[in-house]
């Protein structure tokens, strides 16, 4: 590779990098050029990219995008996953995949500027997609809410039936 070619492809990872609040790594070692594209599909849909990188560019882009924590996780063959909105998808698609293609192994990645292990992305992994959060959220605040109105709703027909049974004693003493 020429050195311009090799400038081009550190300054696009560490632009790539600084971009990413989440990026995952891992080795892709076995997996065929089909697979990788059916991987890439999956982590498309769920706005994350995968890009294989060689470790020193890797390396040197990590420093320029000051994500030196990532440079401990590159050795061997290498797989990046800059994840896009949503990391808990990202994690969900990776480790799917590393679940029906063992040749595909997790080693970490970066959550916001934490250093993350294999077990920590299946702990994201298994973690509600973040519109399922935000439901659940929605969910918990609306449900005092909820509350009260039946609270309400119960007392005005309470009130209304007592005022009922006032009326039809008035009407039966009216009568006698």
């Amino acid at each position: 590779m020429l050195r311009k070619d090799k400038e081009a492809v550190i300054a696009e990872v560490a632009e790539q990098l600084s971009a990413a609040d989440t990026v995952f790594v891992s080795d892709y070692r076995g997996l065929t050029v089909a697979q990788l594209s059916e991987l890439r599909t999956a982590l498309r849909a769920s706005g994350a990219r995968f890009t294989i990188v060689k470790n020193t560019l890797g390396g040197i882009a990590a420093d320029r995008a000051g994500r030196v924590e990532l440079k401990g996780l590159l050795t061997g063959p290498t797989a990046v996953t800059f994840c896009g909105e949503d990391p808990v998808a990202a994690a969900k698609a990776l480790a799917d995949y590393a679940r029906t293609h063992p040749e595909l192994e997790l080693r970490g990645g970066l959550l916001e500027r934490s250093l993350i292990g294999a077990d920590g992305v299946r702990v994201l992994a298994s973690l509600p997609s973040r519109d399922v959060l935000i439901a659940q959220v929605v969910g918990t605040m609306a449900s005092p809410i909820s509350g009260l109105v039946n609270v309400l709703q119960g007392t005005i027909s309470g009130f209304v039936r007592a005022l009922g049974q006032v009326a039809e004693q008035r009407a039966a003493a009216g009568e006698a």
